[in-house]
């Protein structure tokens, strides 16, 4: 099975409850990652406005901007 997100709300801070297609869930928390990437289409994301502005895409979050993480990516921040 190839695994993709398949809910995410926004959960404060740089956190967002996601719900995967394995049943698996919880809160993945991408501060680390936001504020400590170098290139600047993902350091953007640290503003939180910004951040918040996320849908879910076929099979994972996409971001505003562009940006879009690999869901197994995401599960690791859980």
């Amino acid at each position: 099975m190839i695994l993709h997100v398949i809910s995410a709300e926004y959960a404060g801070d740089y956190k967002i409850k996601v719900k995967f297609n394995d049943s698996t869930s919880g809160i993945a928390d991408f501060k680390q990652k936001v504020t400590t990437d170098h290139r600047p289409i993902i350091h953007e994301l640290s503003d939180l406005k910004k951040f918040r502005n996320f849908i879910v895409d076929e099979f994972t979050i996409v971001f505003g901007n562009g940006v879009d993480f690999a869901p197994e990516f995401i599960k690791s921040l859980i």
